[in-house]
């Protein structure tokens, strides 16, 4: 009836993180702190503490904890960029709250991108077993570096069926500097919209055999439409890098720090152009409004 006590509905939820420093700096993904009123961080040697959210990335899908408790262990880095397919790849975590647990399996693909969980993609792909509760959790080599942050798995049944993702270290390292120094990630930003060159617009450009990438919106006011961009240029090169993957040039373009100035060349009514453009800083992306 309307007479009964309101009570107030608390939701728990589970992840894994990776301490990475002694000063207790922890690595985990945004999606498991997100909309977290609390946040307790259970240690193997069975210490608890509160943690508190330095910074988070949700277009890599990261976030940095840190916690304040002395004698912490802290893991050793590894080298992303030095592994290989076939390479032996132990995932760690706490799957479905079960405790900390290990699990193994090979490195499957490396670079994997265009899934649509993040807007940087960049994944290491194992068979490592990667369930419920392993988010944010490490992915180590045979000799306990690490070499991930394990993030999202493909399952039609929620368990793993082999197919996991880790945000590569050299990544995830670049991300937590970035936060702990600025409190968020630094990334250029040109303000434009693209899309691929197809066979068909590149003879329609006269551009068959090169590579490219079409100018399909432009942001009013940003260091693209300053620098003299309009709508249907192909761009060909950014910084003497052919533009060939629209991706990888978002990538390319996010590394370079704010204020700088890149040189675009671009295809325009069958002239090429030289333009210059200072690049501008990454505006937040706007967050997802909850259904009611």
């Amino acid at each position: 009836g309307d007479n009964s006590p309101k009570q107030k509905r608390m939701e728990s939820s589970l992840g894994s993180g990776v301490i990475m420093s002694p000063e207790g700096y922890i690595l985990t993904n945004n999606h498991v702190t997100t909309g977290a009123d609390q946040i307790v961080v259970a240690l193997k040697d069975g210490r608890e503490t509160l943690a508190r959210v330095i910074g988070s990335d949700p277009e890599t899908d990261l976030a940095v904890l840190k916690i304040d408790l002395k004698t912490l262990p802290s893991i050793t880095i590894g080298r992303s960029d030095n592994i290989r397919i076939g390479d032996v790849a132990l995932a760690i975590g706490n799957p479905f709250g079960v405790g900390q647990t290990v699990t193994m399996g090979i490195i499957s693909a490396t670079g994997r991108n265009q899934l649509g969980l993040n807007n940087y993609e960049d994944f290491i792909q194992t068979d490592a077993a990667i369930n419920p509760g392993n988010s944010g959790g490490a992915l180590v080599d045979a000799n306990g570096n690490l070499t991930g942050i394990n993030t999202a798995i493909f399952s039609k049944s929620g368990g793993s069926q082999g197919i996991g993702f880790a945000i590569p270290v050299k990544l995830a390292m670049e991300v937590m500097k970035s936060i702990i120094e600025h409190g968020q990630v630094i990334r250029g930003w040109l303000g434009i919209e693209v899309q691929p060159l197809t066979q068909e617009l590149a003879e329609s450009f006269g551009l068959s055999g090169r590579p490219g990438i079409v100018v399909a919106g432009i942001f009013r006011d940003g260091p693209a439409q300053k620098a003299g961009l309009q709508l249907g240029d192909v761009i060909l090169s950014i910084d003497g890098e052919p533009a060939g993957d629209g991706r990888r040039s978002m990538n390319q373009v996010a590394r370079i720090k704010p204020t700088d100035k890149v040189s675009i060349q671009v295809m325009r009514n069958g002239k090429e152009l030289k333009l210059s453009a200072e690049i501008g800083l990454r505006p937040p992306p706007a967050p997802v409004k909850e259904e009611e």
